[in-house]
């Protein structure tokens, strides 16, 4: 396990030095991760990463050959040093669980602890749960646009670096993907790694004939050919299907064939009636090619014959949407014993944060299977299920939505109790398959690709007049 300890922006190092010179280093503040938008002009975005938040805060300590260099920058003295040096995680962090579905200005962790230690994890947490939620949102829109097909993750040779390529294709996986290329994470995560021949294998023999056959004498029982080095219709598919007959003499039954070329609507179909003329019904028709959830929606419309889907470089950069916007920040601070809140505002309204000490409570119908609506309360906020409960529509304030029969579930849940792991780590199957029931708990509507309907989150009345007081307050100078 690598030391990320200074995986960290170089303010949080000098506001922690300054909050020591202050001698506030040990006072107890509370931050709040939360993003404002949506990747992609989705809905909803998946939460990924916590496993690897968990790695890094586990592993939190300075060596010696970080306090040298450290040292050596000149920036600070011995007694920060010092104190890095005794740098241990006491405080608390309360999480969604990995694979919730959230929507935006939602807490999706909270963390409370000393302002020394909740300093320095900022840029971390940021850094490994953006890029992971991004990419399983991205995984989950590319997988809902093939509507049931396979979708496997092609993307490492493009992913911005190593571990992009790991952790995205861990991210992608969770949100949706059946596999990925990527052997490394294969083997780090157990999730299915596939592939098959390049172009390169192809060219490198006399003939394509000779080529498939030469790979289908190594893989007899996994035999998937790419036929559109020369041309897909008139030698790829010919030539495929020669060697399908011959595998078929020898008892063998032939995979597939993929296309990364060309017009995928038109080949496919092409292929699909020369496999089926020729008695391969049961062949798959493997598509590549540049692909992305527009593209393959597109091409389902156009009733495209393709079985399963490799998508690289859009999926693996989310390349509409390269970044997820997350943020961290202060929301409370603790005075003699008692958590007072904390707001920040702008210009902007959308930067005005929700102040406090939060937790986010999810509605469900009776049956707990659709989910409903979310609600941002302060922590000592409880709702009797008995009673109705009404909401607000996030955008459209005039529009309201009573519940009446309902169930009710918080969305936070313990990551670390004093510094002591309390959240069950699971493998990234039982997260997948945990994301899937979150997928399945939203309405269609807030599914599709294109204008999806927009889940309602509402703050709770008690949140609602807190923060306009404060807004209030502070614009009258009284901050």
């Amino acid at each position: 396990m690598r030391n990320q300890t200074l995986l960290t922006d170089l303010y949080q190092l000098t506001m922690m030095n300054g909050y020591l010179k202050n001698d506030i280093a040990e006072d107890v503040v509370v931050f709040d991760v939360f993003f404002r938008k949506n990747p992609s002009d989705n809905s909803f975005t998946i939460v990924a990463g916590i496993d690897q938040v968990i790695d890094y805060i586990n592993n939190l300590h300075f060596d010696e050959e970080d306090l040298n260099y450290l040292r050596n920058t000149n920036l600070f003295d011995e007694d920060f040093i010092n104190a890095l040096k005794q740098f241990k995680f006491t405080g608390d962090i309360y999480t969604v669980q990995e694979g919730s579905i959230m929507f935006p200005y939602e807490p999706i962790m909270r963390v409370k602890a000393t302002c020394f230690q909740a300093q320095l994890i900022e840029t971390a947490i940021l850094n490994i749960i953006n890029f992971q939620s991004l990419i399983a949102t991205k995984a989950s829109r590319v997988c809902e646009a093939a509507k049931g097909d396979a979708v496997f993750e092609f993307g490492l040779r493009r992913a911005q670096g190593p571990d992009a390529g790991i952790y995205g294709a861990r991210a992608a996986y969770i949100g949706g993907c059946a596999g990925t290329s990527n052997v490394l994470a294969g083997k780090m995560f157990n999730i299915p790694i596939t592939g098959t021949m390049a172009h390169s294998w192809v060219q490198k023999f006399d003939n394509e004939l000779e080529a498939f056959r030469a790979y289908a004498k190594v893989y007899p029982n996994n035999c998937l050919l790419l036929v559109d080095t020369y041309d897909t219709i008139n030698s790829g598919i010919p030539n495929a299907i020669k060697v399908f007959n011959e595998l078929k003499e020898k008892g063998y039954q032939p995979v597939g064939v993929r296309i990364d070329s060309g017009d995928i609507a038109y080949l496919s179909k092409k292929t699909r009636k020369l496999l089926d003329d020729a008695g391969f019904n049961e062949v798959k028709i493997v598509a590549s090619s540049d692909l992305d959830e527009e593209t393959i929606y597109s091409l389902k419309i156009q009733e495209a014959t393709v079985t399963s889907w490799g998508v690289g470089t859009n999926l693996i950069t989310s390349k509409d949407c390269p970044a997820l916007g997350g943020v961290y920040k202060l929301v409370a601070v603790e005075e003699n014993g008692k958590l007072q809140p904390k707001i920040k505002i702008s210009e902007n309204p959308e930067k005005i944060t929700n102040p406090g000490y939060k937790k986010v409570v999810r509605i469900y119908d009776e049956t707990k299977k659709y989910a409903l609506g979310d609600i941002i309360m302060l922590e000592d906020e409880i709702i009797d299920p008995k009673e109705p409960l009404t909401i607000f529509h996030p955008i459209y304030t005039w529009k309201k939505k009573t519940f009446r029969h309902y169930s009710l579930r918080e969305m936070l849940i313990p990551l670390y109790i004093n510094g002591k792991l309390e959240y069950e780590r699971k493998t990234v199957q039982e997260i997948k398959e945990y994301t899937n029931k979150e997928l399945n708990s939203l309405w269609p509507e807030y599914r599709r690709l294109n204008r999806p309907q927009i889940y309602k989150v509402d703050l709770s009345q008690k949140l609602w007049d807190l923060k306009n007081e404060m807004v209030k307050s502070l614009r009258e100078g009284k901050n």
